[in-house]
């Protein structure tokens, strides 16, 4: 009962100062005890609890009303429209004014777009051929970032290992001059990802010509997969690339066998100046917040140069605008703004999360109240992932529990949130991401077959109405959620 009573006395205080802040600080003296169970009061859960007609509204007209198969349709003409959206491409930026345009069509507000400083890295003619003891073509993709090879390429010999382990072992006078296969053992994206991006700095350190990696995937049918490295400061760049799983493995085992090979490598990928693109904005304005306690819903909409970027991320991008879309068609506008935001530049490295953080920071505390961010894939949805202090998590836990129409209350605590929500998530904003049943997620991600055919249109409804549902409520409470935030 006293839980109660403080409940009432600090939610009498709230409503005047929410927008400044204030409420964030005050609701923190309930929620998740020392046992770790939760206690809220009970007039909180019964608020909470009553979203549910509203939750259930919100699922039908998605995912069996009017506006099913809406998101397919949407996600499929922007991806035919503008193919793959690579950082400071034309396509990219001809999509983002396409969805600005399309945006204000659906009657969203203060529509707009903020720079992000980007880099620009374009892909050139590629070719590996493993040349002695056979002619063998060896499909492969170029890192983000790499140079190219000299005109012609070159043809140097090879050395395999499975592991920066094993590498560690062999003497720098046996590397010089060569080319270096890694092929790692596939454990997890999180383990396994290290290899493409340090690949190059490793065995450039030791004189090496090039590198080629085992794609960070695991399952393959002779695709290469693509992503970004980074070569550390005190190495010589060298060119470096993503091979197919079948191809490292094999160049392993011959090594290992004693063999001799060669692979002539060219590859003309060029760096070049970094350019402007821009984070592509809209917005549901809240009734009673409307410049402060913004809810944000997000992904990115850049992607990588093969494929067209449908499930990395244009499902995210395209349920994180359409869930505004929706909700105003449905004329439902909560107390606080939800606010979408797509992204740019995020593959190679969060360039449009970093540049909005650093826009927004003199006023963040007063302007956010909550992000989510989809960039795992919009497959069949099974929850949320919270990241956040302990009073919030136990707020988002009664949240997720009304999202039982759509079989998707599960509940897990990741460390960042998402990627590029991390800006703020890792310095105590709560926040969240889409779980989703994607287990073959890395079988497509950032490769050829990241394509409107991995994206099922009964799901990406779903996803859609649980995003669309979850930011209503949360935007949509009587109180703040709470923060601890660091500079």
């Amino acid at each position: 009962m006293a839980s109660v009573i403080l409940f009432l006395t600090v939610v009498g205080s709230i409503f005047g100062l929410a927008s400044a802040g204030v409420a964030d600080n005050r609701v923190d003296t309930f929620g998740k005890q020392q046992n770790g169970s939760c206690d809220l009061p009970e007039a909180l859960v019964k608020e909470i609890r009553g979203y549910q007609p509203i939750v259930n509204k919100i699922v039908d007209k998605i995912v069996n009303g009017e506006y099913a198969g809406r998101t397919w349709d949407s996600l499929a003409e922007l991806v035919d429209t503008f193919g793959a959206r690579v950082a400071g491409s034309e396509q990219l930026e001809k999509a983002i004014d396409y969805v600005i345009d399309k945006m204000q069509a659906d009657g969203l507000e203060n529509v707009h777009t903020e720079n992000a400083t980007v880099p620009h890295w374009v892909r050139g003619y590629e070719s590996a051929e493993l040349v002695k003891p056979f002619r063998k073509n060896l499909p492969l993709l170029g890192l983000g970032s790499s140079v190219g090879t000299p005109r012609g390429g070159i043809i140097a010999e090879v050395l395999a290992v499975e592991s920066f382990k094993e590498f560690e072992t062999i003497p720098a006078e046996q590397v010089r001059g060569k080319i270096v296969v890694f092929s790692p053992v596939w454990e997890s994206y999180g383990r396994t990802v290290v290899y493409r991006s340090q690949a190059a700095s490793v065995a450039s350190r030791k004189g090496a010509v090039a590198a080629l990696v085992r794609s960070i995937t695991p399952f393959s049918i002779g695709s290469p997969h693509t992503g970004q490295q980074h070569y550390q400061d005190d190495v010589k760049k060298i060119p470096v690339a993503c091979i197919t799983v079948e191809d490292a493995q094999m160049l392993l085992r011959k090594y290992r066998r004693g063999e001799q090979m060669e692979i002539h490598l060219e590859m003309a990928d060029r760096p070049m100046d970094p350019v402007v693109s821009r984070n592509t904005i809209g917005e549901l304005v809240g009734t009673t917040y409307t410049d402060t306690s913004v809810v944000v819903v997000s992904g990115h909409l850049d992607s990588w140069d093969v494929g067209v970027g449908a499930m990395d991320d244009g499902g995210g991008a395209m349920i994180s605008w359409k869930a505004l879309t929706y909700l105003k068609a449905m004329g439902l506008r909560p107390r606080r703004t939800i606010r979408a935001i797509l992204w740019t530049g995020e593959e190679e490295g969060l360039y449009g999360g970093a540049a909005y953080k650093e826009a927004h920071k003199p006023q963040e505390q007063k302007e956010f109240n909550f992000f989510f961010e989809s960039d795992i894939g919009t497959f069949e949805p099974r929850g949320l992932d919270f990241v956040g202090n302990a009073d919030a998590e136990c707020i988002f836990r009664e949240i997720v529990k009304l999202m039982g129409p759509l079989n998707a209350t599960e509940f897990e605590t990741p460390t960042d949130g998402g990627p590029d929500i991390s800006h703020w998530t890792t310095r105590g904003f709560p926040g969240a991401s889409l779980l989703n049943k994607n287990e073959k997620y890395f079988w497509f991600h950032h490769s050829a077959g990241d394509t409107m055919a991995v994206e099922d249109p009964k799901n990406l409804d779903k996803c859609a109405a649980l995003w669309a549902a979850a930011a209503y409520v949360v935007a949509d409470l009587s109180i703040s959620m709470p923060k601890d935030v660091q500079p």
